[in-house]
């Protein structure tokens, strides 16, 4: 475990997602692409760190702790068979993320600031375990804009009524949802503009820490130049350790890039613009990180599980977009994104969001490929790395309510897409 620390404000601090970026217009199609070769991470400082692992060890899962006489699931399918449809669940109010409770329940998002319980397969609306409507606005970039769940509590990632970040989050009673009363904030961070805020909450199975999305602040081209202030929250993906039942707010674990001194304790790999949705593949430990472009590029970028997922990586930014140089040189210790796409051509779109790799059981074809879209087209997208070679496929299905905000795990290990105007929909072989 790592030090203890007090909850820490942030040196600083165009619609919701859709701020990317620019005013091109996009166009789709379902061409296959193969594009930018994979780059694994290296650490900012002399921490402790793996090295660096080719795309190809991606494909081994990560072991398991006990013996098992079951065969092991296939990492990958056939992404060039992959044929989906898609079936509406639910229609929710500008429904934003959802996460599986410990005790199985699904758990749905709504940006205006409800979390409501959702039975998967009837798609029937249940309680409101949490409502932070009167602490936040869903407007612009704005407000509930991420949860992640373990057995010890339900956390939350939002905006408050002056637009300052908040990661809270509240322990769970006997029948294990959040106890209302009992909410903990664990970061609070100053924005100096109204976008970019980031939002993303994902735990990794790998290490139990909780990991967040912190976007660079807003404007554009990061005027302050937090993707490479490492004294600042903003513009980094942070890892912390949440202790909800103690005096401190969180633990810095111990082998975070800067947890003795040079930066800010709680960075876990800095650089990133607005990331739009953070994720890990529960079979390798994978890290997938979107990140929204500026006016050319959107991207991906993938961080090996057996590179410790990335700890102490630079995506890049502002110095870089995507694979192309910005405002500066390139930095040391750049991690490439595996994938990107432009504003402009075949595919395209204006602002990414990230989903999640595919681990289910009803599409084996897409098993291990990184579901992902875009918000303007609202296409739903995937990148296979099998055998060390990006393959993309457009899979020729746009998201029902369009303003595809990203995507999520239902109970039964299915992914569904979020469309901020309301549907839920799951994908299904088709």
């Amino acid at each position: 475990m790592g030090s203890r620390r007090r909850g820490r404000a942030g040196l600083l601090a165009f619609s919701l997602i859709a701020a990317a970026c620019s005013d091109d217009d996009p166009t789709t199609s379902s061409e296959a692409h193969t594009t930018v070769p994979a780059v694994t991470s290296a650490p900012l400082t002399s921490t402790s760190v793996t090295p660096s692992t080719s795309i190809a060890s991606s494909t081994t899962a990560v072991p398991s702790s006990t013996t098992t006489s079951v065969a092991p699931a296939p990492l990958f399918g056939d992404l060039d068979a992959v044929v989906i449809t898609v079936e509406e669940v639910v229609v929710l109010g500008q429904p934003i993320d959802a996460a599986v409770a410990a005790n199985g329940e699904w758990w749905i998002a709504q940006r205006p600031g409800q979390i409501v319980v959702v039975d998967s397969a009837s798609g029937e609306v249940g309680e409101t375990i949490l409502d932070i409507g009167a602490d936040t606005s869903a407007s612009g970039e704005r407000g509930l804009l991420g949860i992640a769940a373990d057995d010890t509590g339900l956390y939350v990632n939002y905006t408050d009524r002056g637009g300052t970040t908040h990661v809270d989050g509240w322990p769970l009673d006997a029948d294990g949802r959040p106890i209302p009363d009992q909410r903990r904030n664990l970061l609070m961070i100053e924005q100096p503009f109204s976008n970019h805020n980031g939002g993303g909450l994902e735990i990794n199975p790998a290490d139990g820490h909780l990991y967040i999305g912190v976007g660079d602040g807003g404007s554009g081209g990061d005027p302050l130049g937090s993707g490479q202030d490492f004294d600042t929250l903003l513009g980094a993906i942070l890892r912390i350790d949440p202790t909800l039942d103690d005096d401190d707010s969180y633990a810095i674990p111990a082998d975070n890039p800067f947890a003795a001194d040079g930066g800010a304790p709680e960075i876990f790999l800095t650089g990133v613009r607005n990331p739009w949705r953070i994720s890990f593949d529960p079979a390798t430990h994978d890290f997938w990180v979107a990140d929204v472009g500026q006016n050319e590029l959107e991207e991906i970028t993938l961080l090996l599980g057996a590179n410790r997922s990335g700890l102490g990586a630079n995506l890049g930014w502002n110095l870089r977009e995507g694979t192309a140089a910005f405002t500066g040189d390139r930095p040391i210790d750049n991690v490439d994104p595996v994938y990107e796409y432009p504003h402009r051509g075949t595919p395209s779109g204006c602002s990414i969001s990230g989903g999640h790799v595919y681990r289910g059981t009803g599409i084996p074809d897409l098993v291990g490929s990184y579901l992902f879209g875009d918000y303007c087209t609202s296409r739903i997208w995937a990148v296979s790395t099998h055998g060390g070679e990006v393959r993309f496929r457009d899979l020729d299905t746009a998201v029902p309510g369009l303003s595809l905000v990203g995507f999520a795990v239902d109970p039964s290990g299915e992914l569904v897409a979020l469309s901020l105007n309301g549907p839920i929909s799951r994908l299904i072989a088709g």
